[in-house]
């Protein structure tokens, strides 16, 4: 998790996103578990092709050729994704939360603080190994711009520190 200090500016990508008079508070990126399918496809992948080379490369060397093709494929997205991982953040400002996501087609989606009517956070069994968790967000309106962000960093943190923002305590000393 990476607290945002006053001087501090978040990544060009996420500022333009952000008002005048906000200050940011928290930015982070997803935790990089969000790349674990990937990586065991092109794992698996790679050990895939390499059986099917020494199966098929008597019969057939063309063929081995294609399948090699087929697994650069698969890497060109491999590397795709992380492309889209490395760009995507999630920001909270002392007035809303943004979502930030996509390498060429930017999506931005946006809740102010004071619309979250509840909040909660879970955590999956590797969740709890590898360190992340996914936020579940309610609102007082009926469409939401985001519901559910997952993959979040120091979940309780990152959970204890929204809270304390959306629901803020009441000081004695007003009263």
């Amino acid at each position: 998790m990476r607290l945002v200090t006053p001087g501090d500016s978040a990544p060009a990508s996420i500022h333009r996103y952000l008002l005048p008079h906000e200050q940011q508070v928290i930015t982070v990126r997803r935790h990089p578990a969000v790349l674990m399918t990937p990586i065991a496809f092109v794992l698996g992948g790679l050990v895939v092709a390499g059986v099917l080379s020494n199966v098929v490369v008597d019969s057939n060397g063309s063929l081995v050729n294609w399948i090699w093709w087929a697994w650069l494929v698969l890497l060109a997205w491999f590397v795709w994704k992380v492309a889209t991982w490395s760009v995507d953040y999630f920001v909270i400002t002392n007035q809303r939360m943004l979502l930030t996501t996509g390498l060429l087609t930017r999506k931005v989606a946006m809740m102010p603080l004071a619309k979250v009517t509840d909040m909660s956070f879970q955590r999956s069994m590797s969740g709890r190994m590898l360190g992340y968790g996914e936020f579940v967000l309610e609102s007082a309106g009926q469409d939401q711009a985001f519901r559910v962000v997952s993959y979040l960093p120091y979940p309780e943190q990152l959970y204890l520190e929204v809270c304390s923002m959306i629901f803020p305590t009441s000081d004695s000393s007003d009263d």
